[in-house]
């Protein structure tokens, strides 16, 4: 966890009051340019640490190599526990370095500190369901991350060996992704199975960021998503609606169709799967009649019609 890496990085700062990125890297396991990131985040957050160039330079807490945490602010100390405090719910060894950072602490910031870092609560179950547990391939994943190690698993039938780079949560599913001999992929977590920890050595990009290749891999997914499209009428106060449910899914474009509706692209990857979103709407949309997509989502909208009216009359 990153928030994890940010605390364990004071801490050291605050140990050895000078670090390099290089000596950050070797003591949390990590590369060089993930350090050096993680350090600018720190900056970036308002706490302050900065960086001095040259020979002998590194990167120290403001108020001389030897100062120790009690140089955060109010608002400082508030800003690193309210980036902590989400991820610090599942991670005991992330709420024991927080406790150390808040003994730290002046005793007149205590109280923000302890206030912010409960200011956030990530409940992941939906409305009548119970909490799923943790699952245990992500701390085995998380681990192989963090000390650089190839993993082995199952995976779609085939075996896979692979240099894990990320873990990221969304919306409580975990992805991996990781280099393989194809170049990059992301996997399922809760898809893994029999997955072992090995004791060979991952590769892993210096100049990564997660965060980009994230984004790359969702834009991705999306297009693969959205590869039927369709032109519906829709009363222009449901637009706002529509917008919630699809999201992405439907077009920015908006065009006037005169008649107290507007006009629409809405996708998803087959022209079926279209027809059966479009349903629960009813009269509310109506799909246009040219066009392949549309003729295709229109016969499916028609086919679940006649079902419906078959099994309720």
């Amino acid at each position: 966890m990153r928030a994890d890496r940010l605390v364990a990085i004071l801490l050291l700062m605050q140990a050895r009051g000078r670090v390099t990125a290089g000596q950050v890297a070797d003591e949390l396991e990590i590369s060089v340019a993930t350090a050096r990131r993680d350090l600018e985040a720190l900056s970036a957050a308002g706490v302050p640490v900065y960086p001095q160039p040259g020979r002998g330079g590194g990167w120290s807490l403001v108020g001389g190599a030897r100062t120790d945490l009690t140089g955060l602010t109010a608002g400082e100390a508030r800003a690193l526990f309210l980036l902590a405090g989400p991820e610090a719910r599942a991670a005991p060894e992330l709420r024991s370095a927080l406790r150390k950072l808040t003994r730290a602490l002046p005793e007149t910031f205590r109280a923000e500190a302890e206030a912010a870092a409960g200011a956030v609560l990530v409940d992941p179950a939906r409305w009548g369901e119970r909490e799923a547990p943790r699952d245990a391939r992500v701390d085995l994943l998380q681990e192989a991350v963090v000390r650089r190690r190839k993993v082995r698993f199952g995976y779609g039938g085939r075996e896979r060996l692979v240099d894990p780079w990320g873990l990221v949560d969304k919306s409580a599913t975990w992805y991996l992704l990781a280099g393989t001999a194809d170049g990059r992929r992301t996997f399922r977590v809760d898809r893994i199975a029999g997955a072992e920890l090995t004791d060979l050595a991952a590769d892993r990009p210096d100049e990564l960021s997660l965060a980009e290749a994230w984004r790359e891999t969702v834009e991705l997914l999306e297009r693969r998503r959205s590869s039927a499209t369709a032109t519906v009428l829709v009363d222009a106060r449901l637009v706002p609606v529509l917008r919630d449910r699809f999201g992405r899914h439907l077009g920015p474009d908006v065009a006037d169709a005169g008649d107290g509706r507007v006009r629409l692209t809405v996708t998803a990857h087959t022209p079926g799967a279209l027809a059966e979103q479009l349903a629960g709407w009813a009269g509310s949309v109506e799909v246009e009649p040219d066009g392949a997509d549309n003729v295709e989502v229109r016969a499916g909208l028609a086919r679940i019609g006649r079902l419906l009216a078959e099994r309720y009359g």
